[in-house]
């Protein structure tokens, strides 16, 4: 889904990024945070049902790079479930989401005949448009991590040195 190829630093087996690096957001993009709460930890056929639909909707979407997923990350708890997602815009989440012919509406109407809002799970879902120079980032010794597996990474100095300088760079150098 992204091409890590492209990184800052000198790296090593495990893929970490030996320097202080940040990502150049010079582009429009949505952070979609999508998840599930197990609110009844007995009924295994109903919170089953949610992450097996969910696996189905990250596997298609990995397959398609063209709809514009660019990276996901699955976040684990004991009751609680979050993907962390970045899409290349908001036309292209919404249009996943309304397509009949895709994962996602089978999934949505199966999990309110089946669920409903009956209490036993939660779903959730955020959405945020952030625009170049409206977001900063800044990973030390570490894999691409976050926005380093969508954007690209540049050593954290002179006029990234700092959360203040790095905020808007994106909006300067590109957007």
């Amino acid at each position: 889904m992204t091409d890590t190829s492209n990184r800052s630093g000198a790296g090593n087996r495990r893929g970490i990024i030996v320097d202080r690096v940040s990502p150049l957001v010079d582009r429009e993009f949505v952070l979609f945070l999508i998840g599930m709460r197990i609110n009844r930890m007995l009924m295994v056929p109903k919170w089953w049902l949610v992450f097996r639909a969910m696996s189905r909707m990250l596997t298609e979407l990995s397959a398609d790079p063209e709809a514009g997923l660019a990276h996901f990350r699955l976040q684990r708890g004991l009751r609680n479930f979050m993907v962390v997602q970045y899409w290349d815009s908001w036309e292209k989440l919404e249009a996943y989401a309304r397509d009949p012919g895709r994962a996602h509406r089978p999934a949505w109407n199966e999990f309110y005949r089946k669920i409903g809002l009956n209490g036993e799970v939660g779903i959730w879902h955020e959405s945020y448009l952030i625009k170049p120079g409206r977001v900063e980032a800044v990973y030390g010794n570490m894999p691409p991590f976050g926005l380093g597996n969508v954007f690209e990474l540049r050593p954290s100095t002179g006029a990234l040195n700092n959360a203040a300088a790095r905020f808007g760079a994106g909006e300067r150098e590109g957007a």
